[in-house]
């Protein structure tokens, strides 16, 4: 179940970076002839997915803690990481401005680091605490 649940983070987590950056970047794609999202579907309708997947991926990035891989420490940085995440994606598929494209772009980076980050730190260092008891 641990790799599945790492595996669905990184899965959901890939469209909203990658569009987010296609989105401010779409310009360049498109004389590349590289049909990206915003490209091939449009930009409201990127913007919209970006938002949907942001959701599903800050939901899955509690799965690890919930099936012992890992703990409070990695629960921390999911609830404070998805939020910024989330704030991030709301913003470009309301507002949908380059700008917002790219600090989605560095937010998701910043969100998978502080995710892996997390679970490195609590294995690496001692300091995995499961949470209600699972992988104890």
């Amino acid at each position: 179940m641990a790799a599945w649940t790492l595996f669905l983070l990184i899965f959901l987590w890939t469209p909203p970076h990658f569009w987010a950056l296609a989105l401010y970047k779409s310009d360049d794609y498109a004389r590349a002839r590289i049909p990206m999202a915003p490209n091939v579907y449009g930009v409201k309708s990127t913007r919209r997915q970006i938002w949907w997947y942001a959701v599903a991926t800050a939901a899955a990035g509690f799965a690890p803690a919930f099936v012992g891989v890992g703990g409070w420490l990695y629960a921390a940085a999911a609830a404070a990481g998805g939020a910024l995440f989330l704030v991030a994606a709301f913003r470009v598929w309301r507002a949908g401005t380059e700008k917002h494209a790219r600090d989605l772009f560095a937010v998701s980076i910043l969100y998978l680091f502080a995710l892996f980050g997390a679970l490195i730190a609590e294995h690496g260092l001692g300091l995995y605490a499961p949470i209600m008891g699972a992988g104890a």
